[in-house]
């Protein structure tokens, strides 16, 4: 049938019919909310390239995680900011690393909410990269290359002591090849099986992480990570590497970033059954920001329409700094 008979407004006339005919709807239980803990007592720092975002001191995260909770978001992704760095990370995998001591308070406080914790040693490394690095200088200039093999083991470690400390999830972000395998066998041989794991399975090597590696003080200080995280031009490829994640073990596949790469998590929703995060990054979330606050957008509309696009787009969950706020507009 064509016009007139065919009239498409027909189901756009009022807010109960758009409503009713809607095909993507947001809900809170879509949304994980990161969270940066650090040493120290007393702090709540904003952080300049994240208006709204702070580093919290655990006697200061409470109240986030009251916040938080009271909204009905039902899980967090932990990123933690050490007081001393080396050359493998160790603080990350330390008993009374900070990802872990914020993970047991959380678990204390708030027994049902999900505590994701961020498995990677680009924090907690003086050079920071993900992994371990063998260094030499040429003409003066240090040069690293990032070793693959040896890094699963440091790379196991952090997720068993952060599954010990009460982690419900378990998310790799390294982008080293065999990562969720290891993983997965560090996990199960220590009574972890039942712990899953939500790879970053599809990460690129983007300029979208600025302001991040300022809030996770995570920026490498040579070189880049373009020899382990993915070509951006890259969409075959990340079929490949969620194919290898999924065998290895994965039961979440992640892609990062996700406002740029729309067409690849819809290529991954349709190769793959296994539920897949969007991780709506920093650089996207400060771009909106910065623009609304000189008035040039409207943030709420700009940011649920953000959030429905990498919804319709195939994503079940989405991490992103606009949880709360999303959470608040949602509930009108």
């Amino acid at each position: 049938m064509s016009f007139p008979i065919t009239r498409h407004r027909r189901l756009r006339g009022t807010a109960g019919i758009r409503g009713m005919v809607r095909e993507t709807v947001l809900n809170t239980l879509d949304f994980i909310q990161p969270i940066f803990v650090t040493y120290g007592t007393g702090v709540k720092n904003e952080i300049g390239s994240m208006p709204g975002v702070y580093h919290f001191s655990l006697d200061m995260l409470k109240a986030e995680v009251d916040e938080i909770a009271a909204l009905g978001i039902l899980a967090v992704l932990l990123f933690g900011i050490p007081e001393t760095k080396d050359a493998i990370g160790s603080s990350g995998f330390a008993d009374d690393g900070i990802v872990q001591e914020a993970t047991r308070l959380i678990k204390q406080w708030y027994p049902e909410l999900l505590v994701v914790a961020d498995t990677c040693l680009c924090e907690f490394t003086d050079h920071g990269h993900c992994g371990m690095v063998h260094t030499h200088v040429v003409d003066g200039v240090v040069h690293g290359d990032v070793i693959n093999d040896a890094s699963l083991e440091l790379l196991t470690r952090t997720a068993v002591s952060q599954a010990k400390a009460g982690a419900d999830i378990i998310a790799p972000s390294n982008m080293m090849d065999g990562f969720v395998q290891a993983i997965r066998t560090g996990l199960d041989e220590n009574g972890f099986e039942h712990v899953p794991i939500m790879s970053y399975s599809v990460k690129y090597a983007s300029a979208f992480y600025g302001p991040f590696r300022e809030a996770a003080d995570s920026a490498p200080q040579f070189g880049n990570r373009k020899t382990y995280q993915m070509d951006p031009a890259n969409l075959r490829e990340a079929i490949r590497e969620a194919d290898s994640d999924v065998l290895e073990g994965a039961d979440m596949l992640m892609v990062k970033p996700a406002l740029a790469y729309l067409d690849v998590i819809r290529t991954i929703r349709d190769q793959f059954d296994l539920p897949l995060v969007a991780y709506n990054v920093s650089g996207e979330y400060s771009m909106v920001k910065a623009a609304a606050l000189q008035g040039w957008i409207d943030e709420k509309a700009v940011v649920l329409e953000m959030l429905t696009g990498m919804k319709r787009a195939g994503a079940d969950i989405i991490i992103t700094y606009f949880a709360k706020d999303a959470a608040r507009w949602l509930r009108g």
